[in-house]
């Protein structure tokens, strides 16, 4: 069953093709009131959805099965359809895809939830399985990476932020990081992590997505470690070198997440409700749908730091 969405908040993680590989898609990731049914034709698959409601996969197919495991087939509402930059969005499969805002969140706060904090909520937890105590080191400080740092700190580990940028390094520090390090300033990354974490961290994610950030990520672990692929990794050949190497020697784990199940919402959710975690403290700027054009094409040059929250209403 389809429904037409009145859009309130939009949190848009604000990517942009750089030339360094193939053009990325914007995602926004929409946050509103179903307005009225539209009679959107219902899919072969509809009992396989489990999607978020109007993010990255709010499509024909959710981004994981019913099982958790990576569903077969994943299509995007802006991925490689049009996008969700509008007052209104039609999500297919409603009745599957949307996620009931708690009673007392305000939009942005839902708003921010979207592609970056749930995300990095099953990088993680449900991926990374974080434990207390734990070494963890998040190479990027985006939206994903702050909102992976802010939620691995409230698990009880110690984390490293890493990051070229003082801005985003102080929102780390904010947010829970024990430890930041500066790879803009930083010769060796990896020994830097090694000799923070005395020998290596627990658990690394690469909230990035760049062949650099992820050899930094797998380099800077412990044995057994385990290393979490967030970040997209777009790439003029196709493939991006890890050092497997150390990985056979370390019996380190290489895994991938990608996006949230919404039938997993209900922990993160319990949690940001109680307080444990504040991805409303993520928004820095909030700007009109108007705004928005002149926003990102800001980007190569001012990305900024933290969330940007986009009000199609304003």
């Amino acid at each position: 069953m389809g429904r037409r969405v009145r859009r309130q908040r939009a949190g848009p993680p604000l990517h942009q093709s750089d030339g360094s590989g193939p053009p990325r898609r914007l995602w926004p990731c929409p946050y509103g009131q179903v307005a009225q049914g539209t009679g959107l034709p219902g899919s072969d698959h509809a009992h396989d959805a489990c999607r978020r409601p109007g993010v990255e996969y709010a499509g024909d197919q959710c981004a994981q099965d019913r099982s958790g495991r990576a569903a077969e087939r994943a299509h995007s509402r802006s991925v490689p359809r049009n996008g969700s930059f509008a007052q209104y969005v039609a999500l297919d499969h409603a009745d599957v895809n949307l996620v009931a805002v708690p009673d007392g969140m305000a939009f942005a706060t839902a708003a921010s939830l979207g592609c970056r904090f749930a995300t990095a909520f099953r990088a993680v937890v449900q991926q990374g399985r974080v434990a207390a105590g734990e070494w963890v080191a998040v190479h990027g400080c985006g939206g994903v990476g702050l909102s992976a740092v802010m939620i691995a700190a409230a698990s009880g580990a110690r984390v490293i932020a890493v990051d070229v940028s003082p801005q985003a390094l102080e929102l780390a520090r904010k947010f829970g990081a024990k430890e930041c390090v500066d790879a803009g300033r930083t010769q060796d990354t990896v020994a830097a992590i090694r000799e923070l974490t005395g020998g290596g961290a627990h658990l690394s994610l690469d909230a990035l997505g760049s062949p650099a950030t992820c050899a930094a990520s797998v380099g800077g672990l412990r044995r057994r470690g385990r290393h979490v692929q967030v970040g997209l990794l777009p790439s003029p050949t196709g493939t991006t070198p890890v050092p497997m190497a150390r990985v056979i020697a370390l019996e380190l784990e290489l895994l991938g997440s990608h996006g949230m199940a919404a039938r997993t919402y209900p922990p993160m959710l319990e949690l940001v409700g109680a307080g444990a975690l504040r991805p409303d403290l993520l928004v820095t700027s909030t700007i009109s749908l108007d705004a928005t054009p002149q926003a990102l094409a800001a980007l190569g040059t001012a990305p900024g730091s933290g969330v940007t929250v986009i009000e199609p209403w304003s």
